[in-house]
């Protein structure tokens, strides 16, 4: 492999030195961290097959019925002391709009994954550069919250015993909620902490902010998260505290990518590409090439300054011009050259017999 073009954002290139350029093979492990561009159909099916994986074991989590609504109950105090339990007071004034209600459902099933989908095409198309450390920020979030879900079960509020949260998906009647009606056999209902809501949707927001032009996307992409909050909250699929635990986990998506890759995804160079190997001495012009008659013995040779440049009248010399007063006065010895064509010995006698 050799050097790695990078356009910088404001459209500069610089070349990064790879062992290559220096003469030494690149190892595998430094080919795998280099930036490089990411290939579609690739891209697509480790997505699907991530996401299948994902999905296989975070429902094959032991449900733990039993201690994830002890968990949830411990929650539930915690924020007691704290003060911050305010979800079963969000959840009922929300319900009580029903046309705002049905579209959180709403929200809560489809742009949790819609959103997420459209940041990463987006930076597959305009930030190859940085789509593969963005990606795997994404992907160590999801990984270590299915750690979470096996290390500590936890009951969504709206299952709790004793409490006063509504399912809001099941009063509706809409549809979304993997883990209420008819889809509840399809997913580990206990396996709310943390919230890959919280996490993903913050993914995507910080990616927007850092990487957008335009200032009132960048905006959008900040308040996604924060509405995202609100929702799992008003739905009661989540407490405040489980957004901490999909924090935290993104967090450890960053660390996982600043350590592989030396620096934070968005610091990286929008786009890479191969770039032309530099010119070696058996590539460098020779010093005739430059002169483009040099190899051409029908073309007169410019003479070297100091070699002696020919005089003008060399061709003529011995000869009397047409209008030259002392055709012969201006040389001092007219005799002929041993060698002179015999005309010009013919002129150099006539002239010494007339005088």
């Amino acid at each position: 492999m050799g050097d790695t073009t990078v356009t910088q954002p404001e459209g500069r290139e610089a070349a990064l030195p790879t062992p290559a350029a220096s003469g030494s093979r690149p190892g595998p492990l430094r080919r795998l961290r280099a930036p490089r561009r990411p290939r579609f159909w690739f891209e697509i099916l480790l997505i699907a097959v991530s996401y299948w994986v994902y999905s296989l074991v975070r429902n094959a989590v032991p449900e733990q019925r039993a201690q994830a609504l002890r968990n949830a109950d411990w929650i539930w105090q915690a924020e007691q002391r704290l003060g911050i339990a305010v979800e079963e007071s969000v959840n009922h004034a929300v319900d009580s709009v029903t046309w705002l209600i049905i579209g959180m459902n709403y929200y809560y099933a489809t742009l949790h994954f819609v959103v997420t989908l459209s940041v990463l095409v987006w930076l597959f198309r305009s930030h190859p550069g940085r789509y593969a450390a963005a990606r795997l920020v994404l992907f160590a979030t999801t990984a270590v919250a299915l750690v979470g879900y096996y290390l500590y079960p936890l009951a969504p509020p709206r299952l709790m015993n004793g409490g006063d949260f509504i399912d809001t998906v099941l009063v509706h009647q809409t549809w979304g909620s993997m883990a209420s009606g008819d889809l509840k056999q399809m997913s580990n209902q206990y396996a709310a902490m943390p919230s890959m809501h919280i996490g993903w949707s913050l993914w995507c927001g910080l990616t927007i902010f850092a990487l957008a032009r335009v200032p009132w996307v960048r905006v959008l992409g900040l308040l996604y998260p924060a509405l995202t909050l609100v929702v799992i909250v008003a739905t009661a699929n989540h407490f405040w505290l489980d957004a901490v635990g999909g924090l935290l986990c993104l967090a450890f998506g960053f660390a996982v990518a600043r350590l592989w890759y030396g620096t934070q995804p968005y610091a990286l160079p929008r786009t890479v590409g191969p770039v032309r190997r530099p010119a070696g001495p058996a590539d460098a012009p020779r010093a005739d090439a430059a002169r483009p008659d040099a190899a051409r013995p029908d073309v007169p040779q410019p003479h070297a300054p100091g070699a002696g440049a020919p005089r003008a009248a060399s061709s003529g010399a011995g000869t009397a011009r047409p209008g030259d007063p002392r055709p012969d006065a201006s040389r001092p010895d007219a005799s002929p050259r041993p060698g002179a064509p015999p005309e010009c010995v013919s002129r150099a006698d006539a002239s010494r017999g007339e005088g």
